[in-house]
């Protein structure tokens, strides 16, 4: 989930054609689907490595292992290699199975389009209700559901971008935790977040991703405003 709208973000900041996005752009559509494909196979480096699921997906299979005595994990390539290197082919057939199953199947999948919108959204609200429902068999979770439905309809109507909102929300309890961890092994140092080269260089990264769309902006407005004037 993350790195589909990160790469929806990304693809929208470094476009020459931002206004495009979110009115049926290929870019906007080719890149979050590209980045949940590649998320799929890299889900599974934590887990066969360290033992720790990626996804909801690979929870799943983390249990399935350990109930047939597979412990994921640096052992698991000595102790178990033919499940390790079975995971690892199962991608590589699966993915063959999906090219000779889609690529037939586009044009029936494509017909999806020519569902009356509102007959469209109405199921996809029924099917929203029904999933958030059946997970904890909870009333409040449907008000829930309705209140931030609202909200992200004020934000479309106010053309306030919802994926940042969306990103910042799942990834801020995670920050969270994360950052009490470092200050607990560096007990209650800040120091820790720039003695190491790795920290520092990725410090970098997140700086120069930041600024950049900011300069390109800038940039773009400056060429119009020549254009203008020329």
């Amino acid at each position: 989930m993350v790195g589909v709208f990160k790469a929806y973000l990304t693809e929208k900041r470094i476009s020459k054609k931002p206004e495009e996005f979110g009115r049926g752009s290929l870019k906007g559509l080719a890149a979050p689907e590209t980045a949940n494909n590649a998320a799929c196979g890299g889900s599974f480096i934590p887990l066969l490595t360290l033992g720790i699921p990626g996804s909801g997906t690979t929870a799943v299979l983390l249990g399935a292992l350990l109930v047939v005595g597979v412990q994921p994990g640096p052992m698991m390539l000595q102790d178990h290699p033919d499940v390790f290197w079975g995971v690892i082919a199962s991608m590589y057939v699966g993915n063959i199975f999906l090219l000779i199953l889609n690529l037939p199947l586009i044009p029936f999948i494509a017909r999806v389009l020519y569902i009356p919108r509102p007959m469209l959204i109405s199921l996809i609200i029924i099917f929203c209700l029904v999933g958030v429902y059946g997970v904890r068999f909870n009333t409040f979770d449907l008000y829930l559901l309705i209140a931030f439905g609202g909200l992200g309809f004020l934000m479309r109507l106010f053309s306030f971008p919802a994926a940042p909102f969306i990103l910042a929300f799942i990834l801020g309890g995670m920050m969270e935790q994360s950052f009490r961890q470092a200050l607990t092994i560096s007990n209650g140092s800040l120091s820790i977040f720039w003695s190491s080269p790795v920290s520092v260089t990725l410090f970098a990264v997140a700086l120069i991703s930041l600024i950049f769309p900011l300069i390109r902006k800038k940039g773009h407005k400056k060429s119009e405003q020549e254009g203008v004037k020329a």
